[in-house]
This record gives C-alpha cells, sequence and structure tokens, in this order.
C-alpha cells in the first residue's frame, strides 16, 4: 500500500513540474483591438477602437480550438494574464464578403521568452463591412 501511494505521489510531482503554454505563469499578452469601417468601394471610412469585440487565445502550435477567450474593453483592450513562456496564438473575426460564413480569423502569433514578461501585440485591424 505505501509503495502504491509512494508511486502516485511521484507521477503527481512529475506532472505538475511540466512546462507547457497555458495558465499558470507571470506572463502578459495585450492589445488594442480597431475596426475599420468601409464603404461599398472598398475604402475606409471610419476607425475607433472597438469595445465588447471577442478575442480569443489559442495555447501552443497544435492545437486548431481556442482555450480561452475574453472581450475588449470600451477603449477596444485587451489582456491575457498568467501565461507560461511558449507559443501562442490570438485571433479574432472580421467581416468578409467572399467567406461562405460572412467571417474569417484574423491570426496573430505570439511568443513568450520569459516570466513576467509583457507581450505588446501591434493594434489588431478587423474590417467592418
Amino acid at each position: 500500500m505505501k509503495l502504491l501511494f509512494g508511486a502516485a505521489f511521484l507521477i503527481l510531482i512529475f506532472n505538475s513540474c511540466s512546462k507547457y503554454e497555458g495558465e499558470g505563469g507571470s506572463a502578459t499578452i495585450k492589445g488594442v483591438v480597431v475596426e475599420q469601417k468601409y464603404n461599398t468601394l472598398g475604402n475606409i471610412i471610419a476607425e475607433y477602437p472597438v469595445g465588447d469585440q471577442d478575442v480569443y487565445i489559442i495555447y501552443g502550435n497544435g492545437n486548431t480550438f481556442y482555450d480561452d477567450d475574453i472581450k475588449t474593453s470600451y477603449d477596444g483592450s485587451f489582456e491575457f494574464r498568467y501565461l507560461k513562456k511558449g507559443l501562442y496564438k490570438i485571433f479574432v473575426y472580421e467581416d468578409c464578403l467572399t467567406c461562405p460564413s460572412g467571417k474569417k480569423e484574423k491570426i496573430i502569433p505570439v511568443e513568450i521568452t520569459k516570466n513576467n514578461q509583457v507581450v505588446t501585440v501591434d493594434s489588431i485591424n478587423i474590417k467592418k463591412l
């Protein structure tokens, strides 16, 4: 019985030490989503930070389904906190006239290379038709 308990304890310890992308770290990814409104000729007629926009994050390279999401604040800003070192993908959806769903994803790859790092992505411009 003691041997079984000891083995289970060691497995638990070793599994908890693995460092995969995701929550539990001290790094942050942040940015701003800007909506670009277009007219029928394809020209930008307005540009502004967009509040209440869904922003998604994927932990690692192998996933295609998102791991977490957040809505932008009134000023278009967003933050994913408590991340570990590793590779991430941030994405949002924008309007698309030629896409069957009417939307397409805009994906931004991000790498966190050290603890306590704050990565600010460039403004994410999304089309609004």
